[in-house]
């Protein structure tokens, strides 16, 4: 069974010329092992010194050097592409939408989701993000058909709100496309766990790329791309550095685990009442 699943590793720049250059090799590799399904991470083109910079690469939908150049890639490689992250021009002056775009295998746009959950945390005197400074939020989950199965979107800090994954999977999702760039410290303490958390709650493939290295002004990230199974197997992963993590699609697994270990059929939504339990 080929490697149908691709979670592609960066360590973008500040350089989008040559990023998309390392992003084509990339791909170029993954299609060559057989490749149906693959994934970029978060920030893939431009990852700049200070959150603004990346406000000057803003595109529109449908039009732009970024868009083309996953719309060929697709094409040429005859893939299904997860386009990572990409700014697109929203309504607000100063604030653009982390976009997360999917190609089919003819270069054709077929769906969007923009970042619902945005970083705006404090990890230390040293360490702060505000990421809604310069991004604005999405509001709507997105699952798609693709020949593999159906296909849900989420990004790097989405990953930590489970209530989003019940909306996907209510939706039908059976594959998790997950782009990221989790930083070194909130990596280390947390991507595997809600990574394998995800997947065996969901009972879904996961596919996780991750943004892995150092990057210009202090920027850590934590890398360990990954390819997941729905019983929480991690099948193949990239711990630094550029790679490519690859794995079969197994749907019969899938329908396999999900016969065997129906927990999704099991839910009950118990609703919160005030005072807690009656007796």
């Amino acid at each position: 069974m080929t490697a149908a699943l691709a979670a592609l590793q960066m360590v973008s720049g500040a350089d989008p010329e040559a990023n998309l250059q390392s992003a084509a090799r990339l791909l170029a590799a993954a299609a060559a092992a057989g490749a149906r399904l693959a994934v970029l991470p978060e920030n893939f083109a431009f990852m700049g010194a200070r959150e603004e910079d990346k406000l000057a690469l803003a595109e529109r939908e449908g039009e732009g050097p970024l868009q083309a150049f996953l719309a060929s890639q697709a094409e040429q490689h005859g893939l299904w592409l997860v386009g990572g992250t990409l700014p697109l021009a929203g309504a607000e002056p100063g604030r653009v939408r982390a976009a997360c775009l999917v190609y089919d295998d003819r270069g054709r746009q077929v769906a969007r989701y923009d970042k619902i959950h945005l970083f705006d945390v404090a990890l230390g005197d040293d360490e702060h993000y505000a990421e809604s400074q310069t991004v604005a939020p999405g509001s709507a989950p997105v699952v798609l058909d693709t020949p593999l199965g159906r296909l849900g979107l989420a990004v790097c800090y989405d990953l930590r709100f489970p209530e989003l994954f019940r909306a996907l999977v209510d939706d039908g999702m059976e594959l998790l496309a997950l782009p990221a760039a989790f930083t070194a410290t909130t990596g280390r303490a947390h991507w595997e766990v809600l990574l394998r958390a995800r997947a065996i709650e969901n009972l879904c493939y996961v596919v996780a790329a991750a943004q892995g290295g150092r990057h210009p002004g202090p920027r850590e990230t934590f890398g360990e791309s990954m390819v997941i199974d729905p019983w929480g197997a991690v099948l193949d992963r990239v711990p630094k550095g550029a790679g490519i993590a690859q794995a079969p699609f197994d749907r019969a697994l899938l329908e396999q685990t999900r016969a065997a270990f129906p927990a999704l059929t099991h839910r009950r939504v118990v609703a919160a009442t005030a005072g807690g339990p009656t007796v």
